[in-house]
């Protein structure tokens, strides 16, 4: 062999050993640059089932890491309600959805690069053990991520909220993946991520800080109201915390910084909702939670308020109007909560309730909408001086203030 030819041997092994780097590279940044785009999706494009074959790879992916780890990826609440078979069958079907859709657009030449990853996803979880991986006993008492409900939760609301905003939207033109979306993502899946220490740092704060004004003959007493009544009763204690504490955001300028987190969304959607500062949340839920940890109400009662407060707090940031009638002058409707969220000047500290719309008529905060306006121009917060991103975000509140002075409260 030549003795040229020998010294070039050590580059073309070179050469080969980076172009596998550089494929996967190709594919990653191809993947990435969907997900870091946004704007209206459009059928027979391929784009549609591309993103519902990445999602479903992802989230079958991150759901046999649960099955494998289920001492410390799933929440103890949730799995003694769940069953691990249905699941499974779930778990299943995502994967033959998942693994078709990318396996037909590869066929078909549509973003290969991306549903190529997709596939790749798919068969990372068949290859961890897919829907069959067993579950034994574990430990019920160990520090956890809510995987699980970070999982169940983004499927649920996804599936049930992005109908609704397309059956009933209140801006016909907005599109499901719109800017900032990705930051939204972030926080819905940090504060689901942190569910277990949110929950632990709450509970403590409560049992420890209020347990000497319960007082066991009252609650026995409020325990006896009948189902209904005591419910709506409950409603209206937590929104009464709520009020006062959500206004107490807004007109103390060192709690403002916080909440000025959630108001820096400038689009109203079901995923707006969940962009919130951490500290927001833990202070919110003391807030909230203790009176009615003192007054006592029942265990069903306090578990279907759970699910009320859930999901009308997802349902009132949503892109939707619907026909409520006079029931906008009790409670609380996606129309009422969006001028919240408004920056025009009319809506500036108005709105405050999160279940009861009478309390703002009450308290003299309700918002008058004016006849030439029916909707907002506008959201978010005046200046528009929130930073984008999940961790800026966090860290504003601590931020020393510029030199122009931090903007007031709106």
């Amino acid at each position: 062999m030549p003795k040229r030819s020998i010294s070039r041997i050590p580059y073309v092994i070179e050469a080969v050993a980076r172009k596998p780097v550089e494929l996967v590279r190709a594919h990653v940044d191809d993947t990435a640059d969907l997900l870091g785009s946004s704007g209206a999706l459009r059928f027979g494009q391929g784009l549609i089932a591309t993103i519902v074959a990445f999602a479903l790879g992802v989230l079958c992916l991150l759901g046999v890491v649960a099955f494998h780890f289920p001492e410390y990826l799933t929440t103890p609440e949730l799995r003694h309600q769940y069953s691990v078979d249905v699941l499974r069958q779930a778990m299943l079907v995502a994967l033959l959805v998942a693994g078709g859709l990318s396996l037909a657009n590869l066929v078909l030449g549509i973003r290969r690069k991306t549903n190529l990853v997709a596939f790749a996803l798919v068969l990372a979880a068949v290859a961890l053990g897919g829907s069959r991986v067993p579950v034994g006993n574990f430990p019920d008492h160990t520090p956890y991520i809510g995987l699980d409900w970070f999982i169940l939760d983004l499927l649920g609301s996804t599936l049930v909220f992005v109908a609704i905003e397309k059956l009933f939207p209140l801006y016909r033109n907005q599109t499901v993946f719109r800017p900032e979306w990705q930051t939204d993502l972030k926080h819905f899946a940090v504060n689901h991520f942190l569910v277990g220490l949110i929950l632990l740092t709450v509970n403590f704060t409560i049992h420890h800080g209020f347990a000497w004004l319960v007082s066991h003959d009252f609650q026995l007493a409020v325990q006896r109201i009948w189902f209904v009544p005591q419910l709506l009763l409950c409603i209206l204690v937590a929104d009464l915390a709520q009020y006062w504490t959500h206004r107490a955001y807004h007109e103390i300028p060192f709690l403002w910084k916080f909440h000025a987190v959630h108001h820096s969304a400038k689009t109203m959607d079901w995923l707006a909702g969940s962009r919130q500062h951490v500290l927001e949340i833990i202070f919110t839920r003391v807030a909230v939670l203790a009176p009615l940890f003192v007054l006592g109400f029942s265990e069903a009662v306090i578990n279907t308020y759970i699910i009320v407060v859930g999901f009308q707090a997802v349902l009132n940031h949503a892109n939707v109007h619907l026909p409520w009638g006079p029931l906008k002058y009790l409670i609380v409707t996606p129309d009422f909560h969006h001028w919240h969220h408004s920056s025009d000047d009319e809506a500036i500290d108005r709105n405050y309730a999160a279940h009861y719309s009478f309390l703002d008529y009450l308290f003299g905060t309700a918002v008058k909408v004016p006849a030439h306006k029916p909707l907002p121009a506008a959201y978010g917060v005046v200046g528009d001086y929130m930073p984008d991103g999940w961790r800026a975000q966090q860290a504003f509140p601590f931020r020393a203030r510029p030199a122009t002075g931090t903007p007031p409260p709106s």
